[in-house]
């Protein structure tokens, strides 16, 4: 199989560009509002405006912090299927890159197993729903596990507070350090994070009081916290009890069962990899939204699953991470749902709607019974510090 990789690689790319050449589903809608609406950060109403085109049912507002709206400008000074190309590529990179880095991780560094997992699941629904809406979650997943995977501190830190500063929810990458008991790598996370929110403020005092002072935490306003597209926990609760569950007793015992599953997937491995997935999955879960292209961090906890989770869950698992994606459960359940505000659903979408939600869980629980069952093996990155800190890999 790994000698047909390159040309299993090729077969997909090309079937991926010859859909962004012919524009197949391929709106990219998420890249035209941070392309059209980024200029706004200097007009001062950047989270006034809204994206009419492709969006009549809920307009598109710009949802990230401002600096980010700083980095995205110059994308308005590049023709628009200049733009979408040049999206792409850097996407298709970042993919190759998030695989290539977690087999390295693992120790499995051929180049051409990193080739036929980037084929493959070039196809699965997280990734393709990133390339279709033209999201930015590949390049974020791509910064993040470039850094959190070095024993750099700085790196590492720079690397949470740059991307925290760009989309909020990867702050939650800092519990990665923490666990590690790398505190100096937190420093520089929150030193990074300072920075950037700097620059933003510097840009724009009053967008950015607006965004960190009066739009911070408000769901609603980001998108329908109800429909199926919706995998958080928040999402699937709300659905199962037909109203939004805010941030009430439901939620605050949903979220503390998955801090509780994430400390027994993390407190007895040294495994760099499964820390960060660990970490990243807890995110996705006690998020008040996230997308079912947000949960591109499958692709790591897929590949630490096959390759490496010796426990039969993890087996049943991954199974579980590939019938769901691979089929395109959301997708179905975004065709079937009468609209994306309704929260009534019939009871067998209401349990589909659970599936990536389940999956995390399930992710979380597997990892903790592997590293119960291998505690001693030594992982990437060399020997245990002499300090007791776990390993992790150098770069």
């Amino acid at each position: 199989m790994l000698s047909v990789a390159p040309w299993l690689l090729a077969l997909s790319v090309a079937g991926h560009l010859f859909m962004v050449a012919f524009q197949a589903k391929m709106t990219m809608i998420d890249l035209l509002v941070y392309r059209n609406g980024s200029p706004h950060l200097f007009s001062g109403d950047l989270y006034e405006w809204r994206l009419d085109q492709y969006a009549d049912v809920f307009p598109l507002p710009f949802t990230y912090p401002p600096f980010a709206a700083a980095i995205f400008t110059p994308m308005s000074w590049v023709p628009w299927e200049a733009s979408r190309w040049i999206w792409q590529l850097i996407c298709l990179g970042c993919l190759y890159f998030i695989v290539r880095t977690s087999l390295k991780l693992l120790r499995l560094p051929d180049p051409r197993r990193a080739m036929m997992w980037t084929a493959l699941t070039l196809w699965i629904e997280p990734v393709r729903t990133t390339l279709n809406y033209g999201q930015i979650n590949l390049v974020l997943v791509a910064i993040l596990i470039g850094t959190l995977a070095s024993a750099r501190n700085w790196v590492g830190g720079a690397g949470v507070g740059f991307a925290a500063g760009i989309k909020l929810t990867p702050a939650i990458s800092g519990l990665y350090f923490l666990v590690q008991r790398r505190w100096m790598a937190a420093v520089w996370s929150f030193v990074a994070f300072a920075a950037v929110y700097g620059i933003g403020w510097a840009i724009s005092p009053s967008q950015s009081d607006k965004f960190w002072f009066q739009l911070l935490g408000d769901a609603s306003r980001v998108g329908p916290v109800g429909s199926a597209i919706n995998q958080s926990l928040r999402g699937a609760l709300s659905r199962t009890v037909g109203y939004d569950v805010k941030t009430g007793p439901v939620y605050i015992v949903a979220v503390l069962v998955a801090a509780a599953l994430t400390w027994f997937a993390v407190s007895r491995t040294r495994d760099v990899l499964a820390l960060i997935v660990s970490v990243q999955m807890l995110g996705l879960l006690v998020s008040p939204i996230s997308w079912s292209h947000h949960w591109v961090w499958m692709v790591p906890a897929l590949l630490w699953l096959v390759h490496e989770g010796g426990h039969l869950l993890c087996k049943i698992t991954a199974g579980l991470w590939v019938l769901l994606t691979g089929g395109y459960l959301i997708s179905f359940l975004l065709l079937a749902q009468p609209n994306i505000w309704d929260f009534p659903r019939p009871w067998v979408f209401v349990v589909l709607g659970w599936g990536y939600p389940a999956a995390g869980v399930l992710t979380l629980v597997a990892i903790g019974l592997a590293a119960r069952r291998e505690r001693t093996e030594p992982r990437p990155g060399g020997e245990e510090a002499a300090d007791g800190e776990p390993s992790r890999v150098a770069g």
